[in-house]
């Protein structure tokens, strides 16, 4: 089983939902805008909307419908870790199955694109996880850094773990920029000449991209 203990930040989303077919497409819409806003690659969301909408699907099946569920997202160094929660107990178990098993397609495709999964006892029933392999890019991987600063300190001003609109995101790096000037300032430092500065090396950085 995956380390599951974290020493420092991590970009982590959590979305609650109800297992009917009509909140498939709503859950993969965020898991797009989530992913997005942390700089994932375009191939490691596919895969995760993938794999949401068959945990998500064996929810709806195997619990049943209007079941209340929680799906969590959180980017690792190298990896998406995505688990599904629900209410109830009973683990799925991958076995031999025709190709006319649906749930048996579920998992053997869910086991075949990740690089782990399993299932995890909790207080009100079970979570089922796997995580996709990432490889970031440099310049994914300064977008991951700046979402996960921003994620905290939206959490730390009062905002709630959940999937926020870009709107919600813009104001708080506006925020976040603010507070950062007011720290150079009390530094003795120019907040002026820092964001000329910043401003150099992101032009620099995208003419190299």
């Amino acid at each position: 089983m995956a380390d599951y203990t974290h020493s420092e930040p991590r970009l982590r989303s959590v979305m609650p939902f109800k297992a009917e077919p009509a909140e498939l497409a709503i859950l993969r819409r965020q898991v797009r805008s989530a992913l997005g806003r942390w700089g994932i690659e375009p191939a490691a969301k596919e895969e995760a909307e993938l794999v949401v909408t068959e945990l998500a699907t064996n929810v709806i099946k195997h619990v049943g419908g209007g079941a209340v569920a929680t799906l969590v997202l959180e980017a690792l160094d190298t990896a998406l870790r995505v688990e599904i929660h629900d209410e109830s107990s009973v683990a799925p178990v991958i076995s031999g199955v025709d190709d006319h098993s649906e749930c048996g397609r579920g998992l053997h495709l869910l086991a075949g694109m990740s690089m782990g999964w399993g299932t995890l006892v909790t207080v009100s029933g079970k979570a089922v996880w796997c995580e996709l392999a990432l490889t970031p890019s440099g310049q994914c991987l300064r977008v991951q850094r700046a979402a996960a600063v921003l994620e905290s300190y939206r959490q730390s001003a009062g905002g709630r773990n959940l999937v926020p609109t870009y709107p919600v995101l813009e104001e708080s790096a506006t925020d976040l920029i603010a507070d950062l000037l007011h720290w150079l300032a009390a530094q003795g430092g120019d907040p002026d000449d820092i964001l000329d500065r910043a401003q150099m090396h992101f032009e620099a950085e995208c003419e190299a991209a």
